[in-house]
């Protein structure tokens, strides 16, 4: 793939969120001499008048209701196609050094099979999370957000599988399946498999966006530059949030198959046979 500019563009999508959070992400791409311009898509029934939207690097755009995540990121996405060579799609509660972006960016121009990048992302304390997976199938989905007591053992054996623990997270990695909540895109990547898909409000775009990704491109963790997540879990914390979750994820088992998923079954038995799982 040929670049086909040298801009650095990013895109934030908010839906009530805290002030606080916003303005302590403005503040790590303010200080960023890499991101040319940051657009923040907002969702909220109302208005945010945050002063750093008054900085010429960043537009601010209201929708006129609730697109979802992707939904909310592809409008910003669809501006910045044709002239921006890397974009980064960025989670509200999350927070870097800006020189993180460079390493990323410095890792992400050395090949350009890349289409998507994850960095190392840890807790407010330090603490790894674990969010380089396999392609799920419905029982891992189900059970990690399900499982209690009785399931705990396996349920742990499981998940540690799922989440490629055994790898240590110590060394780069093409993995199927990356985290939504900070993804690096080469933009040419992106004109060639397609945005998110709108027919998922929430959660599981990020599942179908990396495997089409990883299909043609590499889709690479990588542990030289970290960011901080602040995750919340909000699925976990009220009902509303559980319904929405699992209605989407219907839709994504709806579009590639339930228990019949043969680029499933291959993309994670080459993934556990190249890292020894």
């Amino acid at each position: 793939l040929g670049e086909t500019g040298s801009m650095i563009t990013a895109s934030v999508v908010l839906y009530n969120t805290p002030e606080s959070q916003l303005s302590r992400l403005l503040d790590c791409i303010k200080r960023s001499t890499l991101v040319s311009h940051l657009y923040v898509v907002d969702n909220s029934p109302d208005v945010s008048n945050n002063p750093a939207f008054a900085d010429p690097r960043i537009t601010y755009i209201k929708t006129d209701k609730n697109l979802g995540y992707g939904g909310g990121h592809n409008i910003a996405l669809r501006m910045v196609l044709d002239h921006s060579d890397m974009h980064f799609v960025l989670n509200p509660d999350i927070h870097f050094d800006p020189e993180e972006l460079e390493k990323m960016i410095e890792f992400a121009r050395e090949d350009a099979r890349i289409g998507q990048l994850m960095p190392k992302v840890v807790y407010e304390d330090g603490s790894l999370q674990y969010l380089c997976k396999l392609i799920p199938t419905p029982a891992d989905l189900l059970l990690r957000r399900f499982g209690g007591s009785p399931f705990k053992s396996f349920l742990r054996k499981r998940m540690e599988r799922f989440e490629l623990r055994f790898t240590g997270y110590n060394r780069v990695m093409d993995v199927p399946y990356l985290s939504g909540c900070f993804m690096l895109f080469r933009t040419a990547a992106l004109r060639k498999i397609g945005f998110f898909d709108e027919q998922f409000f929430m959660y599981p775009e990020d599942i179908d966006i990396s495997r089409r990704m990883n299909a043609e491109f590499r889709t690479v963790f990588f542990p030289g530059a970290t960011i901080v997540h602040d995750h919340a879990k909000e699925s976990y914390k009220n009902w509303r949030s559980t319904w929405i979750h699992a209605k989407n994820l219907v839709r994504y088992f709806n579009k590639w198959g339930w228990l019949l998923d043969p680029e499933r079954t291959r993309v994670n038995r080459e993934t556990l046979r190249k890292f020894g799982g």
